[in-house]
């Protein structure tokens, strides 16, 4: 008998959800056990509520075929044959956090990919090699919720995972200025280009709400906790524009940066190449081996060529060079659905299972 903790998929119909059953085939630690969607979906079998609609370029894995999908709404029920959920269900942010915090007090830990819970002050939002400190933020939600095992953890919006890593790793030069356009594929939106056809050679300068978050976003991620709540650094300051433009995977982000601290070329490049964090160290099963690679040629990096990195779960950075306004600029990659979506909850997961916050029921 299988010693994997019992994994529920919140929203296991959409394409995020589809993500995490694709990535989840065969995982050492996790086993999906249990699928949930909404109304419409529940009662079917996986294959028949998902099957024309499977997005993923692998085949729908066969241990979830037959897999009777469950209706989302009834949270005991869901809660009773799993261990924890991941949480990646389509519903107005008020509802994701009812819902999700409901979940939490069944005593069920809940591992969201939405955004709903992102700026609920005692929710850990972490990119584990950045920031899995925040984890501790946890002991205080759970008195909030009278759980004793149950909590929700976020992890960020994709788009900044294209260039807050490099930020990241440059910390000690001091960036304070940043200047981002993130340039998204289509998949952030839940989208194939056959349900879009209206993307094919289109370029959309406004996606809703995207901006805001990356922004925003970092600042979470670099905060501290005081008081049994996160509190967000002051700076840098971060302006973008984000942009949807016709690819299927891979958001790439162009750079510019001020440092208060005068950084070399060769230093920079040297702390992308050297930087890594906890999953390295403990060896998670999802974690990249090198976190962040430096591309030395011209035209790098590119989503054809880079985009699975580390099994889409590394970032790529390229185009490192001076700036006549800035310091210096950049241009960097992530895949959007692995690494900013599926990949990168599962990663906060495994963390979370090492570092005990996760344990069978």
């Amino acid at each position: 008998m299988s010693q994997k903790l019992k994994v529920g998929i919140l929203g296991g119909t959409g394409m995020v959800g589809q993500r995490f059953i694709a990535l989840l085939k065969d995982h050492p630690w996790f086993e999906v056990t249990t699928i949930a969607a909404s109304p419409r979906s529940a009662g079917k079998r996986y294959e028949e509520a998902a099957g024309d609609r499977w997005k993923m370029d692998t085949p729908m894995p066969e241990a979830v075929k037959d897999i009777v999908v469950m209706n989302v709404n009834e949270v005991e029920a869901v809660a009773s044959k799993v261990d924890f959920v991941f949480s990646a269900v389509d519903m107005s942010k008020d509802e994701i956090k009812a819902i999700e915090e409901a979940y939490a007090k069944t005593e069920t830990p809940v591992v969201s990919n939405n955004s709903a819970h992102r700026w609920t002050p005692d929710v850990p939002m972490v990119v584990p090699e950045i920031n899995p400190e925040h984890m501790e933020v946890i002991a205080f939600q759970k008195k909030r919720l009278g759980a004793k095992r149950g909590f929700v953890a976020v992890k960020p919006n994709c788009s900044i995972q294209s260039y807050a890593p490099a930020l990241t790793a440059w910390k000690e030069f001091e960036p304070y200025e940043i200047v981002a356009t993130t340039y998204q594929a289509i998949s952030g939106a839940g989208k194939t280009f056959q349900d879009w056809p209206q993307m094919q050679g289109n370029v959309i300068p406004y996606i809703g709400g995207e901006e805001e978050k990356s922004e925003r976003e970092p600042l979470r991620i670099w905060g501290e906790i005081k008081d049994g709540a996160i509190v967000p650094a002051d700076g840098p300051l971060i302006t973008c524009q984000c942009i949807r433009v016709p690819v299927l995977n891979g958001h790439t982000a162009a750079v510019f940066v001020k440092f208060k601290k005068r950084p070399s070329k060769e230093q920079l490049i040297e702390k992308l190449k050297e930087f890594s964090g906890l999953p390295q160290e403990l060896k998670l099963p999802s974690a990249p081996e090198h976190f962040i690679q430096y591309l030395e040629e011209e035209d790098r990096p590119q989503v054809a060529l880079d985009v699975d990195y580390e099994n889409g779960m590394g970032i790529s950075v390229g185009r490192l060079r001076e700036d006549t306004i800035y310091d210096w600029k950049f241009v960097g990659l992530s895949h959007n659905t692995v690494r900013g979506a599926a990949g990168g909850a599962i990663l906060c997961a495994e963390l979370l299972k090492a570092q005990g916050y996760i344990t069978a029921k």
